[in-house]
C-alpha cells in the first residue's frame, strides 16, 4: 500500500505475479510428492507380492521334495516290511503332484527360465515316481532279491540325486531372483527417497521465500499504515487548527460586528435624531407662523411634518435592529420580554418568555450575545417549524447564564448543525463560544418540537460593566419623538 500523485497509477486488485507463481510452484511440489508417495507406496505393496511369491515357490519346492523322499522312504519301508501302510506316502505324492506343480507353474509363469526348470523336474519327479511303481511291481512278483538287484545297478540314486539338484538349482534361482529384485527395490527406495528429500528441501526452501515476501508484505502494509496514521493525525491537526482560526475569526467579526451596530445605531440617534428634530421645530414653527395667512402652505408643513415623524419611527425601528435600546435601558428581561411580544404579535406564534429576576447582572457582551440568539432562535421557528407555541425561558445556573427556546413544531434534523448553509445556528454557536459557553440544539421533550440550549458565563474575561455600551443612548431615544409632539 503507497500513496502516489501520478495519473497513471492504478491500485493493485490481485496478487503479484511472482507470488500466484510461487503458489502454483507449491501446489505443483506438494502435487509430485503426493504422486510419489502413492508410487512407492505401489512398488511397496508390488515388492511384498513378489517377495510373497518366493517364499511360496521355495515352500512348494521343499514340500515336493518332501513328498518325493518320503514316498522313497516309504516304498523301502514297504520292501522291508511287507507292509502296505509304508505305501501311504507314494499314493500322497501321486495324489499331491500335479496340484503342487499347477500352482508352481502359475507363479512362475512370468519367468521363462523357472518354468523350464519346472518342466525339467515335473518330468523327473514322474519318471522316479515311475520307476518306484515299477519297482513295487518287481517286488510283488520277484521279492527282495530283485530289488536289491535294481538297487545296487545304483540308477535308483541318480534319479533321487537329480531331483534333488533340480530342486536346489530352482530354490537357488528364485533365491537369486528375489535378491536382485530386492536390491532393484532398494535403490528404488533410494532414488525416491532422495527424491523426496529434493522435493522437501525445494517446498522449505519455496515456503521460506514465500513467508520472506509475506513479511516483506506486511512490512510494508505496516509502514503504509503508519504513514498513513501520520497523515490522517497532520490531517486532523490541520483542520483542527483551520477551525479553531475560522471560530476564532468568525468571533472576532461577531464582536466587530456588534461593536459596528452600537456605533451606526449611536451615530443614527446623535446625528440623524438632532437634525430630525430641529427640522420637526422648524416645521412647526413655520406651520404656527402660516397657519393664518397661508393656511393650504400650513397644511403642505403640516403632511412634512407627518412624514417627519414616520422617518423617526422608521430611525427608531432601524436603531431597535442594531442595537435594542431596552437591553441597554431596562436591561436583558425587559429587552426579552418586549421582544417575545413584539414576535408574538408579528408572527401569529403564542411566545411565552420566562425570564428570572437576576438575569440583568449579565455583562453587556453575555446580554447581546443571549439576545442575538434568542432573535435568530424565534426568527427559525416563525419560518421553519410551523409551531402554535414557543417559551423563552432564561435563568440563572450558578455562575452562568442558561437560555433555553423551545417549540411544539416538526423539529429540526439530528444533521442540521453540520449543514454547510445553516449560518443562523453556526452563528449562534459562534456567539456562544465567544463568551466561553456552549450552545445546544437538539429534539424537544418526547421528540416533539426543536429545543435551544445556551449556556453562557456570568462574566468572561474582559467583560465590561453593564451600561458600558451604547449609554449615550440611555434615556434619549425619545426625544426626537417628543419634541415633534410638541411642536405639532
Amino acid at each position: 500500500m503507497h500513496f502516489s500523485t501520478d495519473p497513471k497509477f492504478r491500485p493493485v486488485r490481485s496478487l503479484p505475479r511472482y507470488q500466484t507463481l510461487l503458489c502454483v510452484v507449491c501446489v505443483l511440489i506438494l502435487v509430485v510428492n503426493a504422486i510419489s508417495l502413492l508410487r512407492d507406496l505401489n512398488d511397496l505393496n508390488a515388492a511384498n507380492g513378489r517377495q510373497a511369491r518366493a517364499n511360496r515357490v521355495v515352500a512348494k519346492l521343499q514340500y515336493l521334495n518332501l513328498l518325493v523322499t518320503d514316498a522313497e522312504s516309504g516304498m523301502r519301508g514297504y520292501f522291508l516290511s511287507g507292509s502296505d501302510t509304508y505305501l501311504g506316502p507314494m499314493r500322497t505324492a501321486e495324489r499331491e503332484l500335479d496340484t503342487q506343480f499347477g500352482e508352481l507353474k502359475a507363479l512362475l509363469a512370468d519367468d521363462q527360465g523357472q518354468s523350464k526348470n519346472l518342466a525339467q523336474l515335473v518330468e523327473l519327479v514322474r519318471r522316479r515316481l515311475a520307476l518306484m511303481q515299477q519297482g513295487l511291481e518287481v517286488y510283488r512278483k520277484g521279492g527282495l532279491t530283485d530289488i536289491v538287484a535294481i538297487a545296487r545297478a545304483g540308477e535308483d540314486r541318480a534319479h533321487m540325486d537329480e531331483i534333488r539338484l533340480q530342486v536346489v538349482i530352482m530354490a537357488g534361482e528364485q533365491n537369486e531372483l528375489l535378491e536382485a529384485r530386492s536390491a532393484a527395490f532398494y535403490e528404488h527406495v533410494r532414488r525416491a527417497a532422495l527424491l523426496g528429500i529434493g522435493i522437501n528441501a525445494t517446498a522449505i526452501f519455496v515456503l521460506v521465500l514465500f513467508y520472506n515476501l509475506i513479511r516483506r508484505g506486511f512490512r510494508l502494509r505496516l509502514e503504509a499504515q503508519q504513514t498513513l496514521q501520520q497523515t490522517n493525525d497532520h490531517l486532523e491537526t490541520l483542520v483542527a487548527a483551520r477551525t479553531e482560526q475560522l471560530s476564532v475569526l468568525s468571533r472576532h467579526l461577531i464582536r466587530v460586528a456588534e461593536d459596528e451596530k452600537a456605533r451606526l445605531a449611536r451615530e443614527l440617534h446623535d446625528e440623524m435624531g438632532a437634525n430630525l428634530t430641529a427640522i420637526g421645530m422648524a416645521l412647526s414653527t413655520v406651520g404656527e407662523q402660516l397657519k393664518a395667512s397661508r393656511p393650504e402652505l400650513a397644511a403642505s408643513l403640516a403632511r412634512a411634518r407627518a412624514t417627519l415623524v414616520e422617518t423617526v419611527q422608521l430611525k427608531r425601528r432601524i436603531i431597535e435592529d442594531l442595537r435594542p435600546s431596552l437591553l441597554d435601558n431596562l436591561g436583558l428581561s425587559a429587552a426579552l420580554q418586549s421582544y417575545c411580544d413584539d414576535f408574538a404579535r408579528v408572527s401569529g406564534i403564542d411566545c411565552e418568555a420566562l425570564v428570572e429576576d437576576d438575569v440583568d447582572q449579565a455583562g453587556p457582551m453575555q446580554a447581546i450575545a443571549l439576545f442575538r440568539i434568542t432573535q435568530e432562535a424565534l426568527n427559525n421557528i416563525a419560518k421553519y417549524a410551523k409551531a402554535k407555541h414557543a417559551i423563552v425561558h432564561l435563568g440563572r445556573e450558578g455562575e452562568a447564564l442558561v437560555l433555553e427556546v423551545s417549540d411544539d413544531g416538526i423539529g429540526i434534523p439530528p444533521d442540521a448543525m453540520r449543514r454547510p448553509k445553516s449560518h443562523g445556528l453556526l452563528g449562534m454557536r459562534e456567539r456562544a463560544l465567544l463568551l466561553g459557553g456552549s450552545l445546544r440544539v437538539e429534539r424537544g421533550v418526547n421528540g416533539i418540537g426543536t429545543s435551544v440550549h445556551a449556556c453562557v458565563p456570568l462574566m468572561s474575561p474582559g467583560s465590561e460593566p453593564a451600561g458600558a455600551v451604547g449609554g449615550a443612548l440611555d434615556g434619549s431615544l425619545e426625544m426626537p419623538a417628543l419634541a415633534l409632539g410638541q411642536a405639532g
